[in-house]
């Protein structure tokens, strides 16, 4: 059973946590609805659990037309980053969980990943191929400091000589530097920091755990310093909310040593839609219904579209402008849209025990 309340301007917030709701699962039939008389402040704190991911495989394929890579990798599921605006919350649905304050607190860890991978890529079905590392939940979250996942599995995709990119919103992506650095001798890596506004009291509002704007500039110009590939993602773009600093923040992370640059709109699929309002509600009531409206006309009336072609571009007046102030900057600053070429070529294939990285 999921804990559930309505989502409602009078839901205080909680610190540390990107929402305090906890809305119905869409697949589950029961539901706990706590006591209207207990204040929220009187009810248990929302501590964060991790649960082992029983997966037995890691590497996820797609063929997408709109998505720039055919493998992906993520070594949790649920992040405690808290992103309000996270697509990747309705995915908690199907583990039983809620997209809400279920997501950032009952975080999935596959404990398994390493081991995992180092199978999926011995297979002589295997073809290489860049694998993405963090394209739902963040691989950087806080947890990876004490389980060291997602650099273990660096470690395998340097053995075998397998490319890879990485998006993060944490710094804790600069403690891998030995490995992405190697790596990038050979061309096998590629790392992108997600900035969505330079607001620091936004992003402790919006995105309450991630690395704050500050230190995700200093990752970027230390991986950059280490010739390591970098570029940013200016995602997700909040119309009436971040809009206005697309430009700002193309500058700093060129500023920083990005050499690649991304773009993508929100979207606000499932029960995320009501969570954002939700939150829009809480800390910008006075600008709510003009954030709400523009999402909406960026997706054909709706706060997201399903549609390839509309998805991760936006249509609309307000989509064509963020995107020209995007293409403009970039042209002005150096700044190549998308990401480097990775070698496949240099794959190989290792034995257990062979820990020679080159």
């Amino acid at each position: 059973m999921r804990a559930m309340h309505s989502a409602d301007k009078t839901t205080p917030a909680i610190k540390g946590r990107g929402t305090p709701e906890n809305p119905g699962n869409r697949f589950e039939r029961l539901v706990v609805i706590p006591d209207p008389d207990v204040p929220p402040e009187d009810r248990p704190a929302a501590r964060t659990e991790f649960l082992r991911d029983a997966t037995r495989s890691v590497i996820t394929t797609n063929d997408s037309p709109d998505i720039p890579f055919e493998a992906s990798l993520n070594p949790y599921r649920g992040c405690e980053h808290g992103c309000v605006y996270c697509f990747a919350r309705c995915m908690h649905e199907f583990l039983g969980f809620s997209a809400g304050l279920d997501f950032e607190t009952k975080i999935m860890v596959k404990t398994d990943a390493p081991q995992l991978l180092r199978k999926e890529l011995s297979a002589r079905s295997w073809k290489p191929k860049r694998i993405c590392i963090g394209t739902a939940t963040d691989p950087y979250q806080p947890i990876e400091r004490k389980l060291r996942l997602t650099r273990r599995c660096l470690e395998v995709m340097a053995e075998f000589r397998n490319p890879c990119s990485i998006i993060t919103k944490n710094q804790l992506v600069t403690r891998d530097i030995d490995i992405l650095a190697q790596m990038a001798t050979q061309d096998l890596v590629a790392v992108y920091l997600s900035i969505t506004t330079l607001d620091a009291n936004l992003v402790r509002e919006l995105e309450p755990r991630t690395s704050v704007p500050r230190n995700r500039l200093a990752a970027i110009e230390k991986l950059a310093a280490a010739g390591v590939s970098v570029g940013v993602l200016v995602s997700p773009v909040i119309p009436g909310l971040t809009d206005h600093e697309v430009a700002s923040i193309l500058r700093a992370a060129a500023g920083a040593g990005a050499k690649y640059a991304g773009l993508q709109p929100v979207r606000l699929p499932g029960a995320v839609e009501g969570l954002f309002t939700a939150w829009l509600r809480r800390h910008r009531p006075d600008r709510a219904e003009k954030v709400l409206n523009r999402i909406r006309e960026m997706h054909g009336g709706s706060t997201n579209s399903s549609s390839f072609d509309v998805r991760r571009e936006g249509r609309g007046i307000f989509a064509d402008q963020v995107r020209e102030l995007f293409d403009i900057t970039c042209r002005q600053l150096g700044l190549e849209d998308g990401g480097p070429e990775l070698r496949t070529d240099l794959f190989r294939r290792v034995e257990r025990g062979q820990m020679e990285l080159f």
